[in-house]
């Protein structure tokens, strides 16, 4: 029987359609095709190709766009918004415009081209998080951005437009309609419940334990109870933390672990599907944003989104996070 869940935080409705129930085997055609050949701009020793970066992580003894980097940050080639100009906000009529500022900036995370995240060390999962924070407390002093998304496609399915391993950080002059919509959910929990609805989730997803896929010291991995996708997996810190940027370095070693392992089982479990991941975070400015709590989400590209999504808003996902998350569990890594 069909089951319609609740997501807590945005209050949107999920549909787990158990009539078109789907086993991790049926979604092992959509292995990334990594056989694209060719030139590539963000190998080592071709760093002239790509403009000239913003920092990067490497011994003292290399030099700035020179070879020897491990994970290195450079201005897209073709942004969606510009750093350059203000803001300038205008009305036409009853619409309402402004220049398109902002920052569009591409990490690239490791000099190996044919390796996935999955497949990195720790300590280089760390070193692309860390650089994560340093470009975020950087942007944070530009009044000009109330938001910064940071995110990873992989895989062509999921949108990725050059194979080497990179992932892509967006900072815009106005917070996203989603961000708006979860900060008004966790509010509306708070004000209600005088507690935070991610460490609520927490709670009952330890206690429960059968959508829990990982766990550390400092983090949790599990898929979430209204998931959108197949084998959708959120990671958080197990304690309140508002702010990506608040993390510290013995916090980022166990994000690291956790990140590179979940990503491992999703690999092994599923013929290494393309993805998203995308890092929820507060607002740089807004106050609404102590109601939230950071966190990560991966979303397997694994079905696509047809006439009844788009045009109802509900999502379809034919396997319950409870068979996903025990199958991840089980996999060995």
């Amino acid at each position: 029987m069909p089951e319609l869940r609740k997501d807590p935080v945005s209050n949107r409705w999920v549909i787990i359609s158990t009539d078109r129930s789907k086993r991790p085997t049926d979604f092992l055609d959509h292995a990334v095709d990594k056989k694209k050949g060719g030139f590539c701009p963000f190998c080592n020793g071709s760093e002239e190709k790509t403009p000239s970066e913003i920092i990067a992580m490497r011994p003292s003894n290399t030099g700035k766009n020179q070879p020897g980097w491990e994970v290195r940050v450079v201005p897209n080639k073709f942004p969606v918004l510009r750093v350059e100009g203000e803001l300038n906000r205008r009305g036409d009529g009853m619409y309402d415009m402004m220049e398109g500022v902002g920052a569009h900036e591409i990490i690239i995370e490791t000099p190996e081209h044919d390796k996935s995240m999955a497949d990195f060390s720790y300590e280089q999962v760390q070193k692309v998080l860390w650089t994560y924070k340093l470009r975020c407390l950087d942007l944070k002093n530009d009044l000009r951005f109330e938001y910064i998304l940071l995110f990873r496609n992989y895989g062509d399915a999921a949108g990725a437009t050059l194979e080497h391993p990179h992932s892509q950080l967006i900072a815009t002059p106005i917070i996203p309609k989603r961000v708006l919509e979860e900060l008004e959910g966790a509010k509306h929990h708070f004000e209600y419940k005088e507690r935070c609805v991610f460490c609520d989730m927490i709670k009952q997803e330890m206690k429960d334990g059968q959508r829990i896929i990982l766990e550390n010291r400092y983090f949790v991995a599990f898929a979430p109870f209204a998931p959108r996708f197949p084998f959708e997996t959120w990671i958080l810190p197990k304690t309140h933390n508002t702010d990506f940027i608040n993390i510290n370095e013995e916090q980022s070693f166990d994000m690291a672990r956790i990140l590179k392992d979940s990503l491992m089982k999703i690999k092994k479990a599923l013929n290494d599907p393309p993805y998203n991941y995308i890092i929820h975070t507060a607002p740089l400015r807004k106050p609404e944003g102590v109601y939230t709590h950071w966190h990560m989400e991966i979303i397997p590209k694994l079905t696509k989104l047809a006439g009844f999504e788009w045009g109802s808003g509900f999502y379809i996902n034919p396997t319950p996070p409870e068979e996903a998350a025990k199958y991840l569990r089980e996999v060995e890594i």
